[in-house]
């Protein structure tokens, strides 16, 4: 009498085996697929973080950047910040020295780089890196900013103490070891990656995210704003645009009409840039163009100011003691750089620069001839090569070089921390803030800068490696003379 109802569903159920089998290989893809930084999971956060009432309420506008590569463009890119932060009226926060290619940026010319926010998480999970292993040490206490920050040309905060103040965390948290406060800690060190890296886009009156870069816009600054929007004269050409699909087009922007007055990023507490790196190529900028004379003397000052910075007295200092007390007489300074990138397969050309200044000082002057060698070539590889033919015949060349463990090297490195070169940001009244949790600081590597101290005060002459941003940075301290006033 009653007619059979038909099932509702007519799909046979799940496995269970099959279930679980799915649910293990997400569970794989989420913590094994996936990126391992802790902070490149942070846009899935449950919410968007937020400045600390501390930092809204202190009133100072902020500009923060994410360097890359070597030291040299990392104090390229710090040259360009701090014009840019003149420009914008804001106060630059100093990072530390990354290792050596620890942040890759990528190819502009080739038009392939990290994205600004992709760059900034990698900065950000290196500083902790850095935190952590006791080998954090600013920039600003290798380079000398002390005058650009007398004479008011630029304000400056180390980054340590502006995520005290704009995360209400300390960063030297991240070295605690109470298992107690562990998970507390990484959590707010997250969220302050997180909202730093501007994972969430710009928040409104926090953080003003800059997500242009060498790929769209050249930065410019005309007190008129003229040229702004202009396109640039270097596009991708035709064939790489169908090679790899390329949408791109380069733009002259001006930066103060672009994020100063009047603009989206104004109001933001903190502006967020990725790299500031740029450099020449085919006539035309890659990312920062701004060289032109104003009659803004201010900022006249402040581009004279940036030609040069010079490293800190400590590092000067050695640099003239090893030439007094162990070379004692004129030299020639050889900077070969060997081993990384393009340069490692131009040996035979670096190598020939050299051995035809030698010749001509070799006719020229008494012998031996004294000549200082700074190189990432090491002692071992130098047999069979134009060094080792150098240090073999003693009769001609008296060759001087320094190491790592040098005692001259860990003493400028003992004085240097106990000079306390770090630019401080010192108004906020919390006690808690700087509290210190990693103990044990390490001794910073100075090599590298004292070779370079060095090399400026080579009277018989420098002979560098083509296209080394070393190689320019020496050229300028001796263009300059800064190491002359120590």
């Amino acid at each position: 009498m009653f007619s059979k109802r038909k099932p509702l569903y007519r799909f046979p159920l799940i496995p269970v085996s099959v279930l679980v089998i799915c649910l293990s290989l997400l569970f794989l893809y989420q913590n094994y697929v996936k990126p391992d930084s802790q902070f490149s999971r942070l846009s899935s956060a449950s919410h968007t973080p937020q400045c600390s009432s501390q930092a809204l309420t202190l009133g100072e506008k902020f500009m923060w950047y994410a360097p890359h590569s070597g030291f040299s463009n990392q104090l390229s890119e710090f040259k360009n910040a701090v014009v840019m932060a003149g420009i914008l009226n804001r106060t630059l926060v100093v990072p530390p020295i990354l290792d050596h290619h620890a942040v890759a940026l990528g190819s502009c010319p080739k038009f392939r780089v990290v994205d600004p926010k992709d760059i900034r998480i990698s900065v950000w999970d290196h500083v902790i890196e850095l935190v952590q292993s006791r080998r954090y040490i600013s920039i600003a206490e290798i380079i000398d900013i002390s005058s650009l920050v007398s004479s008011s040309l630029v304000r400056v905060i180390d980054l340590r103490d502006f995520v005290s103040i704009w995360c209400g965390v300390s960063l030297e948290l991240a070295c605690v070891t109470d298992t107690k406060l562990q998970s507390s800690v990484s959590e707010n060190l997250k969220q302050c990656g997180s909202l730093l890296a501007g994972v969430h886009g710009s928040i409104e009156k926090c953080i003003y995210a800059v997500n242009e870069d060498c790929r769209t816009t050249v930065w410019t600054y005309h007190e008129d704003g003229n040229g702004d929007g202009m396109l640039d004269s270097f596009q991708p050409d035709e064939q790489l645009k169908q090679k790899k699909k390329i949408p791109f087009i380069r733009r002259r922007k001006d930066v103060f009409k672009t994020l100063g007055h009047g603009s989206e990023a104004e109001s933001a507490s903190l502006l967020a840039f990725g790299t500031l790196f740029s450099a020449t190529y085919k006539g035309s900028e890659l990312y920062v163009d701004i060289h032109e004379s104003h009659q803004n003397q201010r900022f006249v000052s402040l581009m004279e100011k940036i030609k040069l910075l010079p490293f800190v007295p400590e590092i000067l200092v050695a640099g003239k003691e090893f030439v007094k007390q162990t070379i004692r007489a004129p030299f020639l300074c050889a900077q070969l750089r060997l081993l990384d990138g393009q340069f490692k397969n131009h040996q035979k050309a670096t190598f020939q620069g050299l051995k035809q200044k030698l010749e001509s000082l070799s006719k020229e002057g008494p012998l031996p001839v004294h000549i200082f060698i700074m190189t990432d070539l090491p002692r071992d590889n130098w047999p069979g090569t134009c060094l080792g033919d150098l240090i073999s015949d003693k009769h001609n060349y008296k060759v001087y070089f320094l190491r790592e463990n040098d005692k001259l090297i860990r003493r400028a490195a003992v004085k240097l921390m106990s000079a306390g070169h770090g630019q401080r940001f010192l108004s906020n009244s919390d006690s808690t803030i700087g509290k210190k949790y990693c103990s044990s600081q390490r001794l910073p590597d100075l090599l590298l800068y004292i070779e370079q101290a060095v090399c400026s005060y080579a009277s018989l002459g420098f002979v560098g490696t083509s296209g080394s941003t070393i190689a320019e940075n020496i050229e300028l301290m001796r263009k300059f003379g800064s190491s002359s006033q120590q």
